[in-house]
């Protein structure tokens, strides 16, 4: 299993323990630090394929439990699996339905087996257990499939936390010995809430089963950006240093680079795609936030030097689109803001490589601090 893809560690920056490398799949290469945009349901929302390619993007992520309401795994495989139902020729990694335990607590229900849900589309009952999480990814095609996990909210008890990250690891033992795709590699998902010491134990045990790489997820659920950073800092060093990390569903910039120099690989998150269709823009300089009257007279570009379409408009421009409801505002900040993000950990490969990560991490941060827009984050 597993023979169609390979990771290569090529440095380690001086000072941290960021990494640059690559990990090729059957569609493509992944230049490491990467992000990839979310396409829960087989789309990133207002871009076609040529489009997002522009952005610089090398992978994306679809779910595999909102592809299996709507229209179907079945459906999918019928036309061809999710690259040519999709058009996207590149890599694609398909979440499991884990994070839907969290997000649909209301409509779930958790047994050792399985996890029974309400379909939040029409309301019928699903039936969703390890293997029938791999079933579904293993029709939909992606190149890489994630383990069924057991995601509970934060903060919690200890015994809820505890109960899941040992459940998250039994069903990651069915979700393996239920693989059966050659083309597909199936990565792992840590958990263990904010408990340094069962998250370091729940990826000893991962680790030991040899899955194709290792995610770190149960976060962005309502823990402060420290707590976050303390998992990253005890599941991270018990992580195999020859196949890749992922970290799942953290997306502001900040928290990349953080985790990035903790050791993380490969990021997702709806952040620069949700916040770009309510008018926001990520720059060097911190976060524009376009509904704000002090931008419609602004003849400048959101940031200079940036190749994307939104970039050769004026700020007052782009404002005056969200201003009007044209749909074209939330489709030029979008590209803006995965463009950034691409921009973003494409210079952290290069200051990976020439061991200046450290100073590129505090210039980043200052930069980030300074600009003070008004209004709240949307």
């Amino acid at each position: 299993m597993f023979s169609s893809f390979s990771f290569r560690l090529h440095h380690v920056a001086a000072g941290s323990t960021a990494r640059r490398s690559t990990f090729s799949t059957p569609h493509g290469p992944v230049e490491l630090p990467g992000f990839m945009p979310v396409g829960t349901q087989g789309t990133v929302k207002g871009l076609e394929v040529e489009m997002l390619r522009t952005t610089g993007a090398e992978m994306i992520l679809a779910n595999a439990y909102h592809m299996s309401l709507r229209p179907g795994a079945d459906v999918v495989a019928d036309l061809g699996g999710l690259h040519r139902f999709t058009g996207w020729p590149g890599p694609i990694l398909t979440d499991s339905g884990g994070f839907q335990l969290f997000s649909l607590a209301e409509r779930t229900k958790v047994t050792e087996e399985e996890v029974l849900f309400r379909s939040h589309v029409d309301g019928r009952l699903v039936h969703l257990s390890p293997e029938r999480a791999i079933e579904i990814q293993e029709a939909l095609g992606s190149d890489v499939a994630m383990v069924l996990d057991h995601v509970v909210g934060l903060p919690n008890t200890a015994d809820a936390v505890h109960d899941a990250a040992e459940r998250t690891v039994r069903w990651a033992r069915r979700c393996r010995t239920a693989a059966r795709r050659t083309d597909q590699t199936l990565f792992a998902i840590v958990q263990g809430g904010l408990d340094p010491e069962l998250r370091a134990e729940n990826a000893r045990q991962l680790r030991e089963m040899d899955f194709g790489g290792y995610a770190v997820g149960g976060l962005s659920v309502g823990e402060t950006p420290e707590e976050m950073y303390r998992v990253l800092d005890a599941a991270c060093p018990e992580l195999p240093a020859e196949k890749p990390r992922y970290l799942m569903g953290v997306g502001r910039p900040e928290d990349l680079l953080e985790a990035v120099r903790r050791g993380i690989d490969l990021f997702d998150c709806v952040l620069p795609t949700r916040n770009g269709r309510n008018a926001m823009a990520f720059t060097d300089a911190g976060r524009l936030r376009l509904r704000n009257r002090k931008y419609e007279r602004d003849d400048a570009p959101l940031e200079a030097g940036c190749p994307c379409p939104a970039c050769r408009r004026s700020r007052g421009y782009l404002r005056h689109l969200f201003q009007a409801r044209e749909m074209l505002g939330p489709i030029l900040l979008t590209l803006h803001n995965l463009t950034y993000y691409q921009r973003l950990l494409a210079a952290a490969r290069g200051a990976i490589e020439t061991d200046r990560f450290e100073d590129f991490y505090r210039r980043k941060r200052k930069g980030w601090s300074e600009l003070n827009d008004e209004g709240s984050e949307v």
